[in-house]
């Protein structure tokens, strides 16, 4: 029988396969959250577009509030009942009426006024509350077998840009 793999060391493997500045930021995001949300059980789904971790009171996705998205040049986070949420200063992205979502340069930024004020209406206004006696769980959702590129794609060095478009142009003028 295979022994059971340890959701802490999956959640690193599919981490591992974003380049180190993005993984590094994922990883000291989601720290961050740990931090904050002590009680809040973590779902990891590693879906086609992104790494996503939610942080809910359930194992339930539908009672997640928030969710750290890990894409191959940035970091997100979406709060994830943002329909009627209040957003004074207008950081919120995105034009679903579920989720929206803000792009995480530094875990700092989760403590930044607007957003540390966004992440407490969201938990205020939460269907189901994280529960004070709660514990932590790292829970491994699912795992989507075909999935987009983890690392952003290569740019060609610039004097192969240039002669390609040199080429083009060599090519329109016959």
């Amino acid at each position: 029988m295979a022994k059971p793999i340890d959701p802490t060391q999956q959640l690193a493997s599919f981490l591992a396969k974003f380049t180190d500045d993005v993984a590094s930021l994922a990883e000291a995001c989601l720290n961050e959250m740990r931090g904050l949300y002590p009680t809040a059980l973590e779902l990891v789904y590693d879906n086609y577009n992104a790494l996503a971790i939610g942080f809910g009171p359930t194992e339930r996705s539908s009672d997640c509030i928030f969710s750290i998205a890990v894409y191959p040049r940035w970091v997100s986070l979406f709060f994830l009942q943002a329909n009627g949420l209040p957003d004074p200063a207008k950081i919120l992205r995105g034009s679903g009426n579920v989720a929206k979502h803000i792009v995480l340069p530094s875990p700092s930024a989760l403590h930044e006024p607007a957003v540390a004020t966004l992440r407490q209406e969201a938990v205020a206004r939460a269907k189901v509350p994280f529960d004070p006696r709660g514990t932590h769980r790292l829970i491994i959702k699912s795992i989507s077998a075909k999935q987009r590129p983890r690392r952003p794609a290569e740019e060609p060095p610039a004097t192969a840009r240039n002669s390609a478009k040199k080429k083009t142009r060599a090519e329109k003028t016959r």
